[in-house]
């Protein structure tokens, strides 16, 4: 997937994956969906491009094109970031209850080269149904 800048084309490609702060499932498994909005939009105005991403009872998979001219760390904090801060406005009761915190610190990162694309999606999409399949036991 090459994406372009106005003088230049990359393939910068990445597996993330972060969690809510202490895997709160029933927090989490009730936002869900909204969690999924939050990222969505957050990555649409910072400029990332979401290939392919779930987010599954307590944990968010993305698999992500970023620019090379952004630094990985800052863009994951921009997007746990912001995305917390519009869950917490949404729903205030959540913000004081968990110490207005949302995601736990730190995140994993892996550059898509050691395997290919399919590898990626077809894992991402292998958890997303096997979480359907099981279904939320805390929801």
């Amino acid at each position: 997937m090459w994406v372009c800048l106005s003088h230049s084309r990359y393939n910068c490609t990445y597996h993330l994956v972060f969690i809510p702060k202490y895997r709160r499932k029933v927090m989490f498994g009730n936002l869900r969906k909204e969690v999924g909005e939050a990222i969505s939009k957050v990555c649409k105005m910072e400029g990332i491009t979401i290939i392919k991403a779930a987010t599954l009872p307590d944990h968010v998979h993305m698999y992500v094109a970023i620019p090379p001219k952004e630094s990985v760390a800052k863009v994951v904090g921009r997007i746990k970031g912001k995305s917390s801060l519009m869950l917490f406005d949404r729903h205030p009761e959540y913000r004081e209850r968990y110490n207005r915190h949302f995601w736990a610190r730190g995140y994993y990162c892996e550059t898509i080269g050691n395997v290919n694309e399919a590898t990626i999606t077809k894992y991402i999409a292998e958890q997303y149904e096997r979480d359907r399949l099981e279904g939320d036991p805390e929801k």
